[in-house]
């Protein structure tokens, strides 16, 4: 790591029978844990139902305190009527980052087909980067790896601490 910030983050897992109890929050658990694995530090974690004002309400009150400069959402990005977190993230975010989703829609498509299936989202709101993965544990664990190389320059980048130009 060229710049030692402890960057900090949040996990918000986006599922009705998540936020009802009645299924245990995998996915979200997986993503703390890679995330603090790259050197992260947790700050806020929540499960939401599939709904757009309280995923965009969440959203924009983790990224709007300047608690944390990434947040990972799972879940809600497929193409079932219930998933609409990309909706809920394009409307609270500042500007999309399309060549995120699109390298882990692309690497992980060597591993299942359904990966042309997810429809999340990646950008900047306060310079916070919001980033939507998959449901599934896989996805999480699959998604942060494609995406771990860059998300440290993309932060330094929209929080104009970049050091590198």
């Amino acid at each position: 790591m060229s710049t030692n910030h402890n960057y900090k983050f949040g996990v918000l897992t986006i599922s009705d029978s998540g936020h009802s109890g009645s299924r245990k929050d995998v996915s979200g658990d997986l993503a703390v844990k890679v995330m603090i694995s790259l050197g992260y530090k947790p700050v806020y974690r929540d499960i939401v139902p599939d709904q757009i004002d309280l995923i965009s309400s969440k959203l924009i009150e983790w990224a709007d305190s300047g608690e944390v400069d990434a947040i990972i959402t799972t879940g809600g990005t497929g193409v079932s009527p219930r998933d609409r977190t990309p909706e809920a993230t394009k409307l609270v975010i500042d500007y999309e980052i399309p060549g995120i989703p699109e390298a882990i829609r692309i690497v992980t498509r060597e591993f299942t087909e359904m990966s042309m299936l997810t429809r999340g989202l990646a950008g900047i709101r306060s310079k916070c980067l919001i980033v939507n993965l998959p449901g599934s544990p896989k996805g999480v664990e699959q998604g942060l790896e494609v995406i771990s190389q860059v998300m440290r320059h993309a932060i330094a980048l929209c929080q104009d601490t970049d050091q590198m130009h």
